[in-house]
C-alpha cells in the first residue's frame, strides 16, 4: 500500500526495524501505512499478507457490528 497520491513511504519513517512475520530486517520496497504509521516488512509478500489479514479482520468486525445493531435481521 505505497502511497501514490503523496510522497512515497520511507524506510527511515518505519516504526519497526524487523518484519513482524519473519523477524528479518525490513526492506524499503515492503512498507505500508497502518493507523497513520509506516510499518515495514522484509518483502512484499509479508506486507501483502499483513494487509490481507487486516482486511479480513476489518470485514469480520464490520459484520459483527452490523449484526449487533440489528442490520442483518
Amino acid at each position: 500500500m505505497t502511497r501514490t497520491d503523496h510522497a512515497p513511504l520511507r524506510i527511515e519513517d518505519a516504526v519497526n526495524e524487523l518484519c513482524p512475520w519473519s523477524g528479518k530486517p525490513i526492506s524499503a520496497d515492503s512498507l505500508t501505512l497502518y493507523n497513520g504509521a509506516v510499518v515495514g516488512f522484509c518483502n512484499p509478500d509479508c506486507r501483502d499478507k499483513f494487509e490481507r489479514a487486516l482486511n479480513h479482520f476489518e470485514g469480520a468486525l464490520q459484520a459483527r457490528r452490523a449484526a449487533s445493531a440489528g442490520v442483518n435481521e
